[in-house]
């Protein structure tokens, strides 16, 4: 009797602890910042305004 009392007793108080799992979606969006074209246009400019110094300027070299 007294082993029955114990084996349910250790199952009452594990049936407590089992996890739960939830799955939810965010309350906000999710935003994704991108610099990278404005980057990018800065290096073509500056590439350009290069290619244009040494075609004016041809005997730096």
């Amino acid at each position: 009797m007294k082993n029955m009392f114990l084996a349910g007793l250790i199952i009452a108080l594990g049936s407590g602890c089992t996890p739960t799992i939830q799955v939810a979606a965010p309350s906000e969006p999710i935003e994704i910042n991108l610099n990278v074209k404005i980057e990018h246009k800065i290096k073509i400019e500056v590439d350009k305004d290069l290619e244009a110094l040494f075609e004016e300027e041809s005997d730096i070299f």
